[in-house]
């Protein structure tokens, strides 16, 4: 089962800004969670359809963090992925 994180759905991922805070890279964060670089930058840029819980269980685990620390929603249009 997954989540839609669509574009202009009004749903913004935090990743970077929780690696940022953590001081922790995207390498790493790959590393713990068992999920590519690629994909983790995909829900980094906000260019995401979807992410299965597991996912999220496992990056929110790795971050120390709850879910809506990591997805926020958002009316703020500057904040929406093109």
């Amino acid at each position: 089962m997954s989540g839609a994180v669509e574009p202009g759905s009004g749903i913004r991922c935090r990743l970077d800004e929780l690696l940022d805070e953590r001081e922790m890279t995207l390498t790493e964060l790959s590393r713990r969670v068992g999920v590519s670089i690629v994909n983790l930058s995909v829900l980094k840029n906000d260019r995401a359809k979807a992410i299965r819980f597991s996912t999220l269980e496992a990056i929110c685990a790795a971050l120390d963090c709850e879910v809506g620390e990591l997805l926020v929603t958002t009316t703020d249009a500057t904040h929406r992925a093109p």
